[in-house]
C-alpha cells in the first residue's frame, strides 16, 4: 500500500472515531437533558433576574416601612415607642425625636433595616455566590449570601446582621436574622429586639423601579408579625458618594445638621 494511502486511510479512521465519540456524548447529553426539566426555578437561578443599578427611595410611607399600620407591641415596646415617636408633622428628616435617635444625637450606624428607609441612594452589585447592597450612607454593605448557606444558629448581633438570599421566580427572598438592638428599626423610631428577623421580597417591577414587601418577625418586641412595603427609582446616571455620619458634628459646634434644623424649627 502506497504512504498516501495508509495516511488516507488512518485519517478515516481517526474521524470516524471522532465521529462515533460525539454521537455518544450526544446521546448522554440528551438523556440527561430529558432526566432535568427546565422549570422557571431552574432557569432562574442560572440566569436570575437583573437587580443591579443604583436606587433611590421613592416610597409613598416615607421613613417607615408601613404609615398606615404601626406595629403590635408588647407592653415595653409600646410605652419606649411612646417616648421616641414625634408627632410634628413638620419634621421631614426623621419622624422619631432627633434627641433620642441613636444615629443622629449618639452617632452610632444606622443598621438594617433601617438603611432602607434613609434618602440616601443604594447600589444593587450582583456576584457569583451573593449579592451586595452598597449604601452612601456611611459605605455601609449588606451580603446577601446566595451560595446556598444556612442563617448562623447563634450569630453575634452586627449592625447589618447576617442575611442569606434565594431566587423565587423573578423574585430574591432575603432572610436577615442578628441585628443590634441599639438601632430603631426604621428612621420613624420603631424599636426592636435582637431577635428580628427580617424577611425582604426584593423584585424588579420594571426597568426604572424596585419594590421590596417586608415581614418583620421580633417576638420580644411585637405580638405578631409586621409588614410594609417600600418602592426604589432606578438612577442609572448615578454614582454613589461620600457621607459620614457624624462629620458634620465635628464641624459645626458638636451639633449635627439634622439637630441644628430641629432647632431652628422649633426654637
Amino acid at each position: 500500500m502506497a504512504p498516501a494511502e495508509v495516511k488516507l486511510l488512518l485519517f478515516g479512521s481517526y474521524k470516524s472515531a471522532f465521529r462515533l465519540a460525539v454521537l455518544a456524548f450526544s446521546s448522554v447529553m440528551l438523556a440527561q437533558t430529558a432526566g432535568q426539566p427546565a422549570t422557571k426555578k431552574t432557569q432562574t437561578a442560572a440566569h436570575p433576574p437583573d437587580l443591579t443599578g443604583v436606587w433611590a427611595n421613592i416610597s409613598e410611607t416615607g421613613a417607615t416601612f408601613n404609615p398606615k399600620e404601626d406595629p403590635s407591641f408588647q407592653p415595653w415596646a409600646e410605652a419606649k415607642w411612646k417616648t421616641i415617636k414625634n408627632a410634628d408633622p413638620g419634621q421631614i428628616i426623621s419622624n422619631g425625636r432627633v434627641d433620642l435617635d441613636p444615629t443622629v444625637a449618639s452617632c452610632f450606624p444606622s443598621g438594617m433595616p433601617r438603611l432602607m428607609t434613609e434618602v440616601f441612594p443604594f447600589e444593587i452589585m450582583q456576584v457569583r455566590d451573593r449579592v451586595l447592597i452598597l449604601f452612601e450612607r456611611d459605605y455601609a454593605v449588606s451580603h446577601i449570601w446566595t451560595d446556598g448557606r444556612k442563617l448562623p444558629e447563634d450569630p453575634d448581633p452586627s449592625y447589618m446582621g447576617q442575611s442569606v438570599g434565594r431566587w423565587d421566580g423573578d423574585t430574591l427572598v432575603v432572610d436577615t436574622i442578628g441585628l443590634k438592638d441599639i438601632t430603631w428599626l426604621d428612621r420613624a423610631g420603631h424599636p426592636h429586639s435582637d431577635a428580628l428577623h427580617v424577611v425582604g421580597r426584593m423584585r424588579r417591577v420594571n426597568h426604572d423601579r424596585l419594590q421590596i414587601d417586608w415581614t418583620f418577625d421580633d417576638p420580644k418586641t411585637f405580638t405578631k408579625p409586621w409588614t410594609g412595603r417600600t418602592a426604589y427609582r432606578y438612577h442609572p446616571d448615578w454614582t454613589l458618594e461620600e457621607f459620614i455620619s457624624c462629620e458634620d458634628r465635628l464641624l459645626h459646634g458638636g451639633e449635627s445638621l439634622e439637630q441644628k434644623a430641629v432647632k431652628e424649627h422649633n426654637p
